[in-house]
């Protein structure tokens, strides 16, 4: 079973049907987006996903509201954080690394994800955090995302 991970989409469409493919191509069991997406077109492009979806807001994420009504038929959008089990792993998406060392150091989670830094951050170790990156490209010029393999538990990092 494999897990796509996005973030900081920021409303690149292109990134966005790359991303999309890319985990349809791979046949991921869930696709988690930690976080600003921006606009609520984005779903023309996530709603062709074959999977699951589950997100959480971020800080530029504008219309909620018309967010939330527009992915209510591709998966949910969560306020601040959403916990979830993979691959038999507590889960903790977020967008904004809050609390990020406590979290790890607490043992609570066998797998932490987060955005907003537009900078990768894989650690592997008791607790696997995962900051994908940035998908949309516009600050580093890389347009990123992760593939997490339950088999193994290895991230792999993928450039769009």
């Amino acid at each position: 079973m494999k897990l796509g991970i996005i973030s900081d989409t920021h409303d690149n469409m292109l990134a966005i049907a790359r991303a999309v493919e890319l985990f349809n191509a791979e046949k991921v069991a869930l696709v988690t987006h930690a976080g600003d997406f921006i606009s609520p077109i984005t779903a023309n492009e996530f709603g062709k996903l074959r999977a699951p979806f589950a997100a959480v807001f971020g800080n530029n994420d504008g219309d909620r509201l018309y967010l939330v009504e527009r992915f209510k038929e591709i998966g949910r959008i969560y306020p601040d954080y959403h916990e979830f089990e993979f691959a038999g792993r507590r889960a903790v998406v977020m967008h904004e690394p809050k609390f990020i060392d406590s979290l790890i150091k607490s043992g609570d989670y066998g797998l932490l994800v987060y955005g907003h830094t537009h900078e990768i951050d894989i650690r592997v170790g008791e607790t696997l955090v995962v900051n994908p990156g940035e998908a949309c490209g516009w600050l580093t010029g890389k347009s990123t995302v992760v593939l997490l393999d339950s088999e193994d538990m290895t991230p792999r990092l993928v450039e769009l």
